[in-house]
Parts: structure tokens; C-alpha cells; sequence
């Protein structure tokens, strides 16, 4: 059961925002009234779901729009309330936000599935509108998660099923790393529950085993930090279960997965940062191969951070990962990370680094323009962006996003179109390679063009992976008829 009160939702938004309790008590008992008599499948009150949805937004330090919204998001779907009456009650922006996370009405559509496939696009595509929506449903399903064990088993298996389908990769996508890991260990417990547990039982063993060599480790580069004066936080993390139940899959063992214990050591600025990693491998010997520098070469959703694995005490391996405090915001609530660092700005930044910053959107927005049918809209996205994806180099060093079984054609393109449209041949890792050469992680890619070149054959069409190459192969050997 979730004993979350109207005044714990009070407390935590004062802590940020004191100026605006006043008009989320008001959501809340606006929200209160139209639920009344409405009950969860655990037999609590309805408004618990709602509230414990702000409580979690509220915990990000969302703006009050957003908490509001929270409040009053099922609202539209299950009383008579309209989105006129929310504007007009609250403002346009919460009216809005409600309606983004709103389901379309069975009204419209001939087939539970087509509502199903209508409603996934609207989630999808909400992001191009305001990344907000995808933040309320990201907290919505993580308190329909966290109390799905008042479902049937179909249900659980079901909804588990969509989350990891969904909802994962739309939180990996905006950085918000605790809720895509929390989602993804919750959906692993009903969808294998024996393999869950057993991982879970492994997992407090070791944290017991390794609990001295952490503490040890801890303490001495806290002492380092702390005698050249760097300010420092430093918290212990164990990889998350699903994140071992994928590892175990791919055929390592326990003792194989590096990252399995980590510290994340968190100081003021980018120099004490690397004047960190060199104490650190002073102290302790790294392996030289699981060295990453994800603050010069930021992922693709912008997590940064030093990664490096060394032997600590006992023998035991140990990732330390070292960031600034910024960054390690950043790394926990990706993009949500910005209501704290940004303040009254956060939403408009937010949606400019995503347009900007992230390759996904440009990618989805081209899907999205592709495909009037939700079927083959939803089948493109789930093939292209949400399975397994590769991440390669150009010859600057700047990192490519693509999807798993993706060719040198589909990196030309994402590079540009004209790179695309004169390409005439490609070196991976200094080697010339076919034009249907499937890439791998972390291939080094350089494409060579020409602008005399007749242009994209029209059997590459076939080659690419891309939504984006195809259209672009397919309008050049257009033009040429």
C-alpha cells in the first residue's frame, strides 16, 4: 500500500517552491472532488494514484504546472470534467499537459488494438510537443507498476510487457536513468519472477560481501578529496537487477559483469573531476580497456561522466564514476535534471536540447512524418529507436546513434544528406568495406564522397535500416524519372 498523504506532496513541493502550495492543494481538492467515490483494484481511494503521480513528479521539483497536472491527470479519461473547464479553472499550459497524457476515447476507433496503437503514437509523438507529457506518463506507470500486484497475472505480464517496450527506452531516451531502472526491475519480477528473484538474492549477498571493500575505498578517497580541500559527495551503487539479468542473458557470469559495484564520486567542477580520476588510479590499478570519458564524448541522451574500473581492496572489481554534482543530476532525472539546474527556464531549454542535442528526435519526427498508419508508425519506432541500438565514431570523434544492423549508408545520411546522396565509398576502422557492410559498436566510420557521383543506387533503399535514408534514396531516384 502507498501511504502517501496530501501533506507529504505539501512538504515536498515547499521545499522548492513555497510561493505555489496554495495552488496545489487546490489541484489536489478539485482533483478529490471529481474522484470521489472512485475506487483503485486495491480498494483504496482513487486520489491515491494521482497523488502518489505528483509526489513523484514533486520529487523531480517539477514546475507546478507539471505537479498540477500530475494531480488532475486521469481526470479528462474518467469524470465528466473538459479541457476547457481545467483551462479555465487552472490555466491553458495544465489543461494542455492533462490532455497530452490523456487516452484517446474507444469512440473512435472500430478495435481495442487500433485504440492501443493510436494511443502509443500520441504517448511517442508527445515529446515533440512538450517533453513534460512523457514525464507525468513516465511517473504514472511507475506508480502503476510499483502496485501492480493487484492485477490479474495477464494484466501484470501485460503491462510489464509495454513498459519494457515503451516506456523503458522513452526514459532512457530523456536521461531519466532511476526511473528506467526502477521500471525495468519491476517489469523483470512479473515477467520471470523465479530468475528475479534469484538475481535479487544474489545481489544483497554480494552487496554484504562487498560492503567492507566499499566502505574502505570510500573513506579513503573522501580523506584524498578532503586533504586537497575538493568538494565531494560519494554514494555506493550495485547495478540494478535487470541490468544483471541482461548481462547473465548474454552469457557472462557474476563475477565477469565489471560494473556490478560502483562508486559514484560527485565534486565541484570539470578539472577536479580528471585531478580525481588521477588520485583514484594512483591509489588503485585501473583496467586500461574499461576506461570511458563520457564528459568529452557525452552519450547520446547527454549523460557525462569518468568511468573506471580498478581493483580495489580484497581483489574486488569496482567502477568509480566521477562527475560533477550538475552532472550526476543529469545522470539520475536526465532532462527533468533541469528543473533544478535551469529553474524558470527548464521547460523551454528542455525542449531546445532535445531538438538540438539528441538524435532521437530528429529521427522520430522523421518517423513520425513517414507514416500516417499507427501500425507501421509503432513497428518503425519499436525496429529503429526502441531495440537494441549501436553507437559509432565519425572521424572527428563525435559519437553516431543508430540502430542495431544499421549499414554505412544510414551513417552517411544521419551525417547529412548530401554526405548520403554523393557517398562513393567507406573505411571502417581504416579498412574499405562493402556499402552493405552491417556496423558494429564503436566502429570508426569515414565515408568517401564525390560530388560527380550518380547518387544512392536505388537497390540501397533496401540496404538502409533508417527511416530517414530510405525517404532520402527513395526522393533522389525520384527526381532522376
Amino acid at each position: 500500500m502507498n501511504n502517501i498523504i496530501l501533506n507529504d506532496l505539501i512538504t515536498k513541493v515547499e521545499e522548492y517552491n513555497l510561493a505555489e502550495v496554495e495552488f496545489v492543494k487546490r489541484a489536489y481538492e478539485y482533483a478529490n472532488n471529481l474522484h470521489n467515490g472512485q475506487v483503485r483494484q486495491s480498494g483504496e481511494p482513487y486520489i491515491t494514484h494521482p497523488l502518489n503521480v505528483a509526489y513523484i513528479l514533486a520529487d523531480m521539483h517539477a514546475d507546478i504546472d507539471t505537479v498540477c497536472a500530475g494531480l488532475l491527470h486521469d481526470t479528462l479519461e474518467d469524470t465528466e470534467v473538459t479541457k476547457e473547464d481545467i483551462a479555465h479553472d487552472f490555466n491553458q499550459n495544465i489543461a494542455n499537459l492533462v490532455d497530452g497524457v490523456t487516452k484517446i476515447s474507444k469512440m473512435n476507433f472500430s478495435s481495442k488494438q487500433d485504440q492501443n496503437l493510436a494511443n502509443t503514437r500520441k504517448i511517442i509523438t508527445s515529446i515533440t510537443e512538450d517533453v513534460r507529457i512523457i514525464i507525468i506518463k513516465l511517473a504514472d506507470r511507475l506508480h502503476n507498476m510499483r502496485t501492480l500486484e493487484f492485477k490479474s497475472e495477464f494484466k501484470q505480464k501485460e503491462n510489464a510487457l509495454e513498459t519494457m517496450e515503451i516506456f523503458v527506452p522513452l526514459a532512457y531516451y530523456i536521461g531519466a536513468y532511476r526511473i528506467k531502472s526502477e521500471l525495468e526491475d519491476l517489469s523483470l519480477r512479473y515477467l520471470k519472477p523465479d530468475m528475479y528473484k534469484k538475481i535479487e538474492e544474489k545481489k544483497s549477498r554480494l552487496e554484504e560481501e562487498s560492503n567492507k571493500c566499499l566502505q574502505e575505498m570510500l573513506f579513503k578517497i573522501q580523506t584524498l578529496l578532503n586533504d586537497k580541500t575538493i568538494p565531494n559527495e560519494i554514494k555506493v551503487r550495485t547495478k540494478n537487477i535487470y541490468g544483471i539479468y541482461k548481462r547473465l542473458n548474454e552469457g557472462q557470469r557474476l563475477s565477469d559483469i565489471h560494473d556490478l559495484l560502483a562508486l559514484k564520486i560527485m565534486v565541484d567542477d570539470v578539472a577536479n573531476c580528471y585531478l580525481t580520476l588521477g588520485m583514484i588510479h594512483h591509489e588503485y590499478h585501473p583496467i586500461n580497456d574499461k576506461f570511458k570519458d563520457y564528459i568529452c564524448n557525452p552519450k547520446t541522451n547527454m549523460y557525462k561522466s569518468l568511468h573506471t574500473t580498478v581493483f580495489g581492496p580484497d581483489d574486488r572489481l569496482v567502477q568509480t564514476q566521477i562527475r560533477t554534482f550538475d552532472m550526476d543530476k543529469v545522470a539520475s532525472f536526465g532532462l527533468t535534471a533541469y528543473w533544478d539546474i535551469k529553474k524558470g527556464k527548464a521547460r523551454d531549454i528542455m525542449q531546445e536540447d532535445l531538438k538540438g542535442k539528441f538524435q532521437f528526435f530528429k529521427s522520430l519526427t522523421e518517423i513520425n512524418s513517414m507514416f500516417g498508419d499507427n501500425q507501421q508508425f509503432v513497428s518503425q519506432v519499436k525496429l529503429e529507436l526502441f531495440s537494441d541500438l549501436i553507437y559509432v565514431y565519425t572521424t572527428k570523434g563525435d559519437i553516431i546513434e543508430l540502430p542495431k544492423g544499421a549499414t554505412p549508408i544510414d551513417f552517411a545520411y544521419k551525417l547529412s544528406t548530401d554526405i548520403g546522396n554523393t557517398m562513393v565509398g567507406v573505411f571502417v576502422n581504416d579498412e574499405y568495406v562493402p556499402i552493405n557492410h552491417i556496423l558494429h559498436n564503436k566502429d570508426r566510420v569515414r565515408i568517401v564522397t564525390d560530388d560527380l557521383s550518380f547518387g544512392p543506387r536505388e537497390e540501397w533503399e533496401n540496404i538502409a535500416r533508417t527511416s530517414y535514408a530510405k525517404k532520402m534514396i527513395r526522393e533522389f531516384n525520384k527526381e532522376l524519372i
